[in-house]
């Protein structure tokens, strides 16, 4: 990786300034994860209280060919399966980032 610009790594301890470099940059990354995991947790809420259901019924109720294939219940369902696979993600990310830090 090449090294950090001096210009980004003092905004970061400008936002960060209780931390060290390296901490900053944890944290950073830390809240953009929580703000993507938030973002995903999100979706997957709306979308469950517009379908009155989980996105495993969704799919297991065939929504889709039931609306007649329309671009809103094909669109929700590729939002909807995006974002519960980010959630996945970002928390194994989180964990990832934490190494079993409690929060």
């Amino acid at each position: 990786m090449e090294a950090l610009s001096s210009q980004i790594v003092n905004l970061a301890a400008k936002l960060e300034p209780e931390h060290d470099t390296q901490g900053a940059f944890e944290r950073l990354l830390e809240n953009e994860m929580i703000r993507r995991l938030n973002r995903y947790q999100l979706t997957d809420r709306v979308l469950h209280n517009k379908y009155g259901m989980s996105f495993s019924d969704f799919k297991t109720r065939r929504v889709v060919e039931e609306r007649g294939y329309s671009f809103e219940a094909e669109s929700d369902f590729w939002d909807w399966e995006m974002a519960l696979d980010g959630i996945e993600t970002v928390e194994t990310m989180l964990a990832e980032l934490r190494g079993g830090r409690v929060h």
